[in-house]
């Protein structure tokens, strides 16, 4: 039986690649380490479509994380497609950051998502087929004051993804990268009233939106995407300008203020 495994599934751009792909007819393993609202989710698939849903409750920087998922993966069948969404949203001058959260970021975004696709992207080579889509951000392109430790990481899956686009092109496996802006989800601590604003604006995407794009990138085996006409134009912007361009901004009065604050 095959399955397409998506992490940070239990919210947010994660839940909603895993309802678009249950809608599209694929079985589903959904990886969270938040046990009741992953229930939740598998619940409403299992109910709307005629799918296999499976769930692993895990921590995912744990450091054995990615070979757990694997093997219990393995014993229900075979991973043809491979989400690596997963992510927390950090923001703050990295003066005030508590070491023990760069190792937990560090691991949540980096090193557990580099061990999936060695260990399930090895299947897929071996089998000739599969694909695999990693989500980055659209502060992988610039350096961001208050995210020096978000936008690494971030910067790292950019680069590690589109080496190993280069390196499986020829084997049958794709490799999509998505690098979204703001996105409406529970990461974002906003009113009501902001998040329709922002979304009006442009600002801000739907989860949907984005996750509709990554799927539709990554069926048509594109090496990446950028959701969104407004973060299209800063990604555009960004790697055209060096990132000392920045300093001006950073020197506005009320720039500054909140700069400081964080």
């Amino acid at each position: 039986m095959k399955f397409t495994l998506i992490t940070g599934a239990s919210s947010g751009i994660g839940a909603m690649y895993a309802r678009l792909s249950a809608q599209a007819g694929q079985n589903i393993i959904l990886v969270s380490n938040q046990p009741q609202q992953l229930e939740q989710v598998a619940a409403e698939i299992s109910s709307l479509y005629n799918v296999e849903v499976r769930v692993i409750d895990i921590d995912l920087s744990a450091a054995d994380a990615a070979q757990q998922i694997y093997d219990q993966a393995k014993q229900w069948g075979e991973v043809d497609i491979l989400i690596s969404n997963a992510g927390v949203l950090h923001c703050g001058q990295f003066k005030n950051t508590n070491a023990k959260y760069i190792d937990f970021i560090t691991a949540l975004h980096c090193t557990t998502p580099m061990k999936l696709c060695l260990l399930f992207g090895g299947d897929m080579v071996a089998r000739g087929e599969g694909k695999i889509l990693i989500m980055s951000s659209m502060t992988a392109w610039t350096p961001y004051p208050t995210m020096s430790l978000y936008g690494s990481t971030k910067v790292l899956l950019k680069n590690f993804a589109q080496s190993l686009w280069y390196e499986m092109r020829r084997s049958g496996v794709s490799v999509t990268t998505v690098y979204p802006g703001a996105v409406d989800t529970p990461l974002y601590n906003l009113s009501d009233s902001k998040r329709r604003l922002f979304r009006t604006l442009g600002i801000m995407s739907s989860a949907e939106s984005v996750a509709r794009k990554g799927l539709r990138a990554m069926n048509r085996r594109r090496r990446k995407v950028i959701p969104g006409l407004f973060s299209k134009f800063v990604v555009a912007v960004c790697a055209i300008l060096p990132a000392v361009a920045l300093l001006p901004v950073l020197k506005i009065p009320v720039i500054k203020r909140i700069l400081d604050r964080l």
